[in-house]
């Protein structure tokens, strides 16, 4: 895993969810790092997303992010709020910089209340494990429902000599729609660059990754992106020259996005929903979204049942327009219906080997226009239904 020059992190065992593990973890720059970010549009936003537009509004420049597992601090009213910001405060002190340098990301049970003589008492913890903790143990501190740890990394060769790192993490598993960003994600690098074009690469790069995936149709309270890049490498990139850090990052962001997918409560199945042929890039979104997020099409794909008409009924109520006979829907590569009717034969046979795969690519034509989009959705599974029918219980 690449590691960006001067980045450290730090965890600790604050037990805000469980006894025994870590749960609260720092992402920290040694020196001052230009900062962008993107946050949920849900209504409920959290207290750290509150709190982090305040401090962005007010500065780019951060020196740490930092992140806790347990409690959303989500629906918690101005004391979740003065929380949020003591918080802050409690960690600045611990690493030795500002309050307003600091971007808070939560993620937990909504209405739960952080727990302030807990994050007292780990401060210590923090303290001695910064620089000392790996980006895999920082990682796994922030997972919840998640199975495993979400890590990726990307390099950028520079023009004359050096290197540009890039590394991102992310946490999430169920309670996964994004409309900006989604889950916790952090993205950090040791490129130098401009205030205004980092929040362009990290906001771009999201839409076009983060954005296009989806487990349940929920949109979280406290869903949100964060960069920071530290400058470190002393790589100057500009707009004339952007184009490899952009892939880089996005790299890192396409790679996160599918292991939310893969990682969903329960799941067993990644459908890559493509759509073409729609008469603009809304419709063809229009007509994904409304495939993914089908239980329908979902329980299918974890049933590995060939039910197509449930795709075909999805595509109809999704909004988008276009004629019938010319859809053309192909599963794992086998074209089952187009021109308005089924392919004959036996399509368990048939799609048998495609759908006992973990990948699954779902291929729509609506032959209307030029309009094209790609959605990454889960199956739906009795694991799901339980693991959310329990949550808090």
């Amino acid at each position: 895993m690449l590691i960006p020059k001067g980045f450290r992190f730090a965890v600790a065992a604050a037990e805000f969810r469980k006894a025994g593990r870590n749960d609260l973890a720092v992402l920290y720059s040694t020196v001052p790092a230009v900062a962008a970010g993107v946050f949920t549009t849900n209504l409920f936003k959290a207290a750290p997303v509150l709190v982090a537009q305040e401090n962005l509004a007010a500065s780019r420049s951060m020196r740490a992010i930092v992140v806790n597992a347990g409690q959303a601090n989500a629906c918690t009213g101005e004391e979740g709020v003065v929380n949020c910001k003591v918080s802050l405060e409690l960690a600045a002190e611990a690493l030795g910089v500002q309050p307003a340098e600091m971007l808070p990301a939560s993620t937990g049970v909504i209405g739960v209340h952080l727990l302030m003589d807990k994050w007292r008492e780990a401060m210590p913890q923090i303290a001695r494990s910064l620089g000392q903790t790996s980006a895999l143990e920082a990682a796994t501190a922030i997972m919840t429902t998640d199975s495993f740890p979400k890590l990726a990394s990307a390099r950028m060769a520079a023009e004359g000599g050096g290197e540009v790192r890039v590394l991102g993490m992310c946490k999430g598993a169920g309670m996964i729609c994004p409309n900006m960003a989604t889950m916790l994600g952090f993205i950090l690098t040791d490129a130098d660059v401009d205030p205004d074009l980092w929040q362009e690469i990290v906001a771009g790069c999201a839409a076009e990754s983060f954005n296009r995936v989806t487990v349940d149709g929920d949109t979280s309270t406290n869903d949100c992106v964060i960069g920071l890049a530290n400058g470190r490498s002393e790589v100057k990139v500009t707009r004339a020259d952007m184009a490899p850090l952009v892939a880089a990052v996005d790299q890192v962001c396409q790679a996160l996005a599918y292991m939310l997918v893969q990682d969903a409560e329960g799941g067993t199945k990644v459908a890559r929903i493509e759509v073409q042929g729609a008469a603009d890039a809304k419709d063809a979104e229009l007509a994904a979204r409304a495939v993914g997020n089908s239980p329908l099409v979902k329980t299918a794909l974890f049933g590995r049942d060939p039910n197509w008409g449930r795709i075909a009924a999805a595509l109809g109520r999704s909004g988008a327009a276009f004629d019938p006979d010319q859809v053309r829907i192909a599963i794992g590569g086998q074209v089952i219906f187009e021109h308005g009717l089924p392919r004959p034969g036996d399509l368990r046979a048939l799609l048998g080997s495609a759908l006992r795969r973990q990948d699954i690519p779902i291929d729509i034509s609506l032959g209307t226009g030029e309009g094209a989009y790609v959605l990454l959705a889960s199956d739906l599974t009795y694991d799901y239904v339980k693991i959310n029918a329990e949550y808090t219980t």
